[in-house]
């Protein structure tokens, strides 16, 4: 046995040697060197404990139940040689758009949806769901993705912005801005856009295909149009007679125009009206006029209303006004329909989204023949609750280009507030397809969610109670600031939790750059004092033809629209200067309509 676990020798009274280790022992002492005394194994000095990991347990110890996870950072080998190898790989992946950085570790994170599906294969989908509360940066994400996959290639296409927030990111990428709405330009449903150049420059089945494609595109935009006109869809054999006066309106159009000439919905009425015998053919009218009357009454009453006399005005029965580019970013800005508007807005979401993929459609045809290059397309769908719940059955229009964006080449953003937007819908069928759209998103983009929303999104997405509570304190109230005397930033602004199937979610902030500051300004409305802020300004100009001028003192708050210039006389500028001032005054006016306001000619 070691002598490190023997029991150390007496020594004897009378000599300092020490004693030879018995036979077996091995010493672990060297053999002391000439001239000096050997030192007892007792004597020798003790080395003092070392604390344990976490530090000494008990009070006072300073131990610590937790310890916290170093910061990561990103750099190269050449900047950070000298850590070498105090040095791990970054946690998240590093494809795709610069998001931000790890919350918890500082980390850079990299993600998108197209990025993610088509060069890291870490998604089977390349559609990301975006779910927060408003003013928390939905759209400053998105706008993020916009940017940084313009970079890869990838175009961007914003089929219908309502506030807006993308319009300033388009034009600065050199994008096309499409202006719709009452007044400012048209978008007719019944437009092919370019299916009919396309299918020229195409043969055989190519070509049947694009003219196939763009007839069925047009036959649901009418058919969804007339479900919000009448918060119902049409029936089986108005669906039959609107594909069939479709195909004679072609007909027509193309023998008297030319495969130039664009039809409208007044020409899809008129159709309708002469009664073809394709079009009675379907609609079952048994040879009886009167019948065939009877069954398109209703049908017809509806294409009246949406020939510019109904509720959805005129804004989908004139020709389009800006046709849409293939080669360049775009989006559709529709900001100008109220929002209290909910019909026509999410009339006019759904028109932009079908005009959007037959573009997309075109360009996938004519790539596929070699006939020009190949594009991808990273499509928005923002404010998605707006058009789910403006009539019946639109959720199946929408679920439908879910299912096949992969197929068609398209990454894909949908946005909306909270779960709750899609289990508001009054079908219960709809509700279970509006699950499906976040079921099957590569990704899922939570930003803060009331607590409620939990039980709602762990049913469709695994949330761990960590994940939970991060999401849930994202939407604690801002702080009020008593130096600058404002609300200070939502302390859940900018952070998103991104997760991809059943794997840890990874919570990021997003920082903007200087270039991005100007792009994401929501607030450009209120940069600029109003009238009333600056009342010196708008009284001045408050002069009538003989020069005569209402004399007014600072912090006028008073309506300039009150005081009557024809009943003005000249005040001595005098009297100004003994009203009363100071940080209490809240208004001060001086004219000879004093009396008429209940103020004297010098009061406040």
């Amino acid at each position: 046995m070691s002598s490190l676990f023997s029991r150390p020798r007496r020594r004897t009274a009378t000599t300092s040697v020490t004693a030879a280790p018995a036979r077996g022992d091995v010493s672990t002492t060297p053999p002391p060197s000439t001239g000096q005394q050997s030192q007892h194994p007792a004597a020798r000095p003790r080395v003092a404990p070392r604390p344990p990991a976490r530090g000494w347990a008990g009070r006072g110890g300073g131990g610590a139940g937790y310890v916290q996870a170093a910061p990561m950072w990103r750099s190269t080998t050449v900047q950070a040689c000298g850590l070498w190898p105090w040095s791990a790989g970054t946690g998240s992946p590093m494809v795709g758009v610069p998001i931000g950085r790890n919350i918890d570790t500082n980390a850079p994170v990299c993600a998108d949806p197209i990025s993610w599906f088509q060069r890291a294969n870490l998604i089977s989908n390349p559609s990301a769901f975006v779910l927060g509360k408003p003013g928390l940066g939905k759209s400053t994400m998105v706008r993020r993705w916009c940017a940084g996959l313009t970079g890869y290639g990838t175009l961007p296409l914003v089929l219908g912005d309502l506030k807006p927030d993308y319009v300033d990111l388009i034009r600065a990428l050199g994008g096309q801005v499409i202006e719709l709405g009452r007044g400012r330009g048209y978008l007719n449903v019944l437009d092919p856009g370019e299916a009919r150049a396309t299918a020229a420059r195409l043969t055989g089945t190519a070509a049947a295909r694009v003219t196939a494609d763009a007839h069925g595109r047009r036959h649901q935009m009418v058919a969804s149009l007339i479900s919000i006109a009448r918060k119902a869809p049409p029936t089986d054999r108005e669906e039959s007679i609107l594909d069939r006066a479709l195909r004679v309106l072609d007909e027509r159009t193309t023998a008297i125009g030319g495969p130039g000439r664009v039809p409208v919905l007044a020409d899809l009425l008129q159709v309708i009206r002469e009664a073809p015998e394709d079009v009675r053919a379907v609609a079952l009218d048994r040879g009886d006029i009167d019948r065939y009357r009877d069954i398109t009454e209703h049908l017809e009453a509806t294409l009246i209303g949406l020939t510019g006399t109904g509720r959805l005005g005129e804004m989908f029965s004139k020709p389009t006004t800006t046709p849409m580019r293939r080669d360049a970013p775009v989006v559709f800005d529709v900001s100008s329909i109220d929002e209290a508007d909910v019909d026509l807005s999410a009339a006019a979401l759904l028109a932009c989204w079908s005009y959007g993929f037959g573009a997309v459609n075109n360009a996938n045809v004519l790539a596929d023949a070699g006939l020009e290059p190949r594009r991808h397309y990273f499509v928005v769908l923002d404010e998605l609750w707006r058009a789910l719940r403006a009539s019946r059955g639109l959720v199946e229009r929408v679920d439908a280009l879910t299912r096949l964006n992969r197929q068609r080449g398209v990454g894909l953003a949908m946005i909306t507030h909270t779960m709750s937007d899609l289990d508001a819908l009054p079908d219960a069928d709809d509700r279970m397809k509006a699950r499906g759209f976040v079921e099957r998103a590569g990704m899922l983009v939570a930003a803060g969610l009331p607590e409620a929303e939990m039980t709602k999104l762990s049913g469709v997405v695994h949330l761990s109670r960590t994940e939970q509570a991060k999401l849930v304190s994202w939407t604690d109230p801002p702080a009020w600031d008593p130096v600058a005397q404002t609300e200070s930033a939502p302390p859940g602004q900018g952070n998103f939790l991104v997760k991809v199937g059943g794997r840890t979610g990874i919570p990021v902030h997003v920082d903007l750059t200087a270039a991005e500051l100007a792009l994401n300004d929501t607030n450009k409305l209120w940069h600029e004092v109003s009238r009333s802020g600056r009342p010196q300004d708008a009284i001045s100009d408050l002069i009538d033809e003989e020069g005569v001028r209402a004399v007014v003192e600072e912090g006028v708050t008073d309506a300039p629209a009150n005081i009557a210039a024809s009943d003005a006389t000249p005040v001595d500028a005098a009297a100004a200067h003994d009203a009363p001032s100071g940080d209490d005054l809240t208004s001060t006016a001086i004219s000879s309509t004093g009396p008429a306001l209940g103020l004297d000619r010098g009061g406040a």
